[in-house]
């Protein structure tokens, strides 16, 4: 799918990945972008850059993992902008910890992590069904498709949308609907700044990225490109890091080896003085 003039709705799009997906479509000829955050100060500013650069956007304050809220956005967007095409299912954040972790943070990052999809995917599917047409961008992580060292939580849930995206788009793809998951290894983005482990104000340096840096930390703008050109193909699987793809097949070929691997790994970065939980993938 092409985004010029489509209406696009991105959650988590205050900062970020999807800070630089709504500016990229606007640039790319969307013809409308709602910036939907958790931040509604962030996402007013986003909508003013946008605006400010001709652009068409609006601003919403939205917690993608209520689903009454996600209904109220796409009921709101239809009416004052039209059928929506796109819908990007972007809010994420990290936490580090293994079985420790608290169940009600366990709970509240699948509700993110997985739900937010679901009741994206629930409240705009029919119309798009209906109209033969629609996207959907889900953002997961490398980790979803690999793992995370150092964090349970986010590898479970980040396996799950990825499953989910999956689902979708083998079950909607006869309606005209198309699903592509977003698997980044690291990004530049305030994903580390904004978890709740963090120190509120502490700096980020690459040391954070941990082994998610491993293979470089990529700009949110690069992605975001990368992005427009995997909807219009209509690529399932978007890799910022190429890598990502043969270590898939590496895992897939000889999951034993592959999880020996991961244990050494592992090993190593413990040895370097780093403690179980520092490696953090964004």
């Amino acid at each position: 799918m092409d985004v010029q003039n489509r209406v696009a709705v991105i959650t988590g799009s205050g900062s970020g990945i999807g800070e630089a997906l709504a500016k990229a479509f606007a640039l790319s000829g969307a013809r409308h972008v709602v910036v939907a955050d958790l931040d509604g100060s962030a996402a007013e500013r986003v909508a003013r850059e946008i605006t400010a650069t001709g652009g068409s956007a609006s601003a919403a304050s939205v917690d993608a993992a209520v689903e009454a809220k996600v209904v109220d956005l796409v009921e709101s967007t239809e009416s004052s902008r039209g059928p929506i095409d796109i819908f990007v299912s972007n809010a994420g954040y990290v936490t580090v910890a293994g079985l420790e972790d608290p169940n009600a943070s366990i709970q509240r990052m699948w509700e993110v992590h997985v739900m937010a999809h679901i009741y994206a995917a629930r409240a705009v599917i029919p119309s798009m069904a209906a109209r033969g047409e629609g996207y959907l961008l889900n953002t997961a992580s490398a980790a979803g498709l690999l793992s995370q060292i150092g964090s349970m939580s986010y590898t479970v849930t980040k396996h799950a949308a990825v499953a989910l995206a999956e689902w979708l788009a083998i079950s909607h793809h006869h309606q005209g609907i198309r699903v592509s998951v977003l698997c980044p290894q690291a990004v530049r983005t305030n994903i580390i700044a904004n978890s709740p482990d963090r120190v509120p104000g502490q700096a980020v340096g690459i040391d954070d990225f941990g082994v998610a840096a491993a293979d470089g930390i990529v700009e949110a703008d690069d992605v975001a490109q990368l992005c427009i050109e995997a909807m219009a193909e209509e690529r399932f699987h978007i890799l910022p890091h190429p890598e990502v793809g043969e270590y898939i097949k590496m895992k897939a070929a000889d999951p034993d080896r592959w999880l020996s691997a991961m244990r050494k790994f592992q090993s190593r970065l413990h040895g370097d003085g780093q403690l179980p939980g520092d490696e953090i993938l964004s």
